[in-house]
């Protein structure tokens, strides 16, 4: 006997589209605040690199 019914199937398969999309939104915002500040932290990261390397 099956318990699975038709209308949970359904659901359950609604489910993992959801979360398939909300992963795949959350990459994209990843990547675009990465290629948006990438270039400030790597500015960011030189000058503190500097100001410790200029220490006596």
């Amino acid at each position: 006997m099956d318990h699975d019914s038709p209308a949970r199937r359904d659901q359950r398969g609604a489910s993992s589209a959801e979360y398939a999309l909300l992963v795949s939104l959350i990459a994209v915002a990843l990547i675009g605040a990465v290629l948006a500040f990438g270039g400030a932290v790597d500015g960011l990261f030189d000058r503190s690199g500097s100001s410790v390397s200029d220490l006596p």
